[in-house]
């Protein structure tokens, strides 16, 4: 993969998670660590829940329905500033962090769409 260099990511990257289409209420802000350019919480990123902002949830209402649609129940975007630049589907991650910084227990929110789901089959 390669991406064009964003400068906004001297304030660090963002992932929102999308549960069944549907943003989580925060997003995990990754800010990097010393001289580190990526903030990935693997090589020492630190994250801290935020709010949605506006542009974070009209990223989630145009991608969330398209992606619940394809079957993915549970995804990570990755935003650098106001850019989408990644979508994870195989390791969304980030729910121990969520509900240690906001009580937001998205395992939870995860199960219930799967019981949900297995009820209406």
């Amino acid at each position: 993969m390669a991406q064009r260099f964003l400068p906004a990511i001297a304030e660090g990257d963002k992932r929102l998670l999308l549960i069944g289409g549907v943003p989580a209420p925060y997003v995990l802000a990754r800010k990097a660590a010393g001289n580190e350019v990526r903030a990935n919480l693997a090589v020492g990123g630190v994250p801290t829940a935020r709010a949605l902002s506006a542009r974070d949830a009209a990223i989630a209402a145009a991608l969330g329905p398209i992606l619940a649609a394809r079957g993915l129940d549970l995804v990570g975007l990755d935003l650098i500033g106001d850019h989408l630049t990644e979508i994870n589907v195989t390791s969304a991650g980030m729910f121990k962090e969520m509900l240690e910084q906001t009580g937001v227990h998205l395992g939870a929110t995860l199960l219930d769409l799967l019981e949900e789901r297995a009820r209406t089959r």
